[in-house]
């Protein structure tokens, strides 16, 4: 068998997918450099070789989702520089759960000093480019985030998006109040 030799850019992308799965399952705290490792097939001690460490790691993770949708955000503001353009394009995350969950780990982690920074910049960004792509007031704009942050949720919880759970009364009433 051959055996293809990734670039140095391909691991480092191969270990933060791995990544985003371990840390969506686990959080910060519940997730070892060696469970990454694992999922990406290869050593511990190569994982931190190449980020020095989890907290580094971790921090690549939640730029990775942050990225993630900041360019589904610019895709969607080519076609429909609104904000409920940007919501309906936020909804296709609902298939890419992991991220989505990283990033409510990483707004959990923010109270970490060593954390914090870096998720508030990822989160500042986010709120920064969705007032440059639509024009939208800071008011506007937080209640998009406000919706949007309860889309996250729900997503996460499976009452959203391809995996969701059977519907529930509450769940009904709480989903026909969301922007469409």
């Amino acid at each position: 068998m051959v055996r293809t030799r990734l670039t140095a850019q391909e691991r480092h992308a191969q270990l933060v997918e791995a990544a985003v799965t371990a840390f969506a399952q686990g959080g910060y705290a519940g997730t070892t450099t060696d469970q990454v490792a694992r999922i990406a097939g290869v050593s511990q001690p190569y994982v931190i070789r190449i980020f020095g460490s989890k907290q580094e790691l971790f921090l690549a993770t939640v730029r990775h989702a942050g990225d993630r949708v900041q360019q589904i955000w610019r895709d969607a503001a080519a076609v429909d520089p609104t904000l409920a353009g940007l919501g309906k394009a936020y909804k296709q995350l609902l298939t890419e759960r992991d991220l989505l969950v990283v990033l409510l780990h990483g707004f959990a982690a923010a109270a970490d000093p060593a954390l914090g920074d870096a998720v508030r910049q990822c989160y500042g960004d986010q709120f920064a480019l969705v007032r440059e792509l639509t024009g939208a007031s800071a008011e506007e704009a937080r209640d998009f985030f406000a919706a949007g942050m309860l889309i996250t949720v729900l997503g996460a919880m499976r009452v959203l998006g391809p995996d969701a759970v059977p519907t529930q009364p509450w769940m009904a009433d709480l989903l026909g109040t969301l922007p469409q």
